[in-house]
């Protein structure tokens, strides 16, 4: 059974944080609030925590299109190959906030990832996920929490969420009403970019 852990988003209680982390680093799932919706989340460099996340979602772990939960751009070059000035000038204006960049792979993805050419990464503009990020000290492998009714397409309360994902994961995180608007995808893997989704992020600022 999952654990419900409270967290304010204003002012996020560092030792709370810590025992999220904890879990991460344990191979956990965690389900936590971000700038669109809540995601379900684990450690990148966890086998075992990925392969779990893969199996609920009903996809090959390998085929899966996660993305990668960083806290800024620092460790992009580990996952992503060169990219150029261009590129690095879209995700400065963009990040931290409500998008998600396709980015050519890299060699030296995870091996479950190995195999593919591009990866999505977020930055998300909500203070719980960067904290959960920085305290890991790697990105979290990242997919959002849907619904199967067909009109309401990602459920916003945390208790909802914890009823139904309880048995699931280890920690759900109630950090207030989320989104029900996932985040805008554009893929920068091709020239010229290509919006893949609409959603919350503007696509003004382009």
């Amino acid at each position: 059974m999952a654990e419900f852990i409270k967290i304010y988003p204003e002012n996020p209680n560092p030792k709370a944080i810590q025992k999220v982390v904890d879990v991460l680093k344990d191979g956990g799932l965690v389900i936590y609030p971000t700038d669109t919706v809540y995601g379900l989340g684990c450690d990148i460099t966890n086998i075992k925590a990925l392969e779990r996340i893969a199996q609920i979602k009903g996809v090959k772990l390998e085929k899966s299109s996660f993305s990668f939960v960083c806290e800024d751009l620092s460790n992009l070059s580990d996952y992503v190959k060169q990219i150029n000035t261009s590129t690095f000038k879209i995700l400065k204006r963009a990040l931290p906030g409500a998008y998600t960049f396709i980015l050519p792979g890299s060699k030296s993805l995870p091996n479950p990832f190995k195999k593919r050419k591009t990866v999505g990464i977020r930055v998300p503009d909500h203070s719980i996920a960067l904290a959960l990020v920085n305290g890991l000290g790697n990105p979290i492998v990242s997919t959002s929490i849907r619904d199967e009714d067909d009109i309401i397409e990602y459920t916003t309360d945390p208790e909802l969420i914890y009823e139904k994902w309880s048995n699931l994961v280890d920690v759900v995180i109630d950090g207030g009403y989320g989104g029900n608007e996932a985040s805008t995808v554009i893929d920068l893997s091709v020239d010229p970019p290509e919006i893949i989704r609409e959603g919350k992020g503007s696509l003004e600022i382009f």
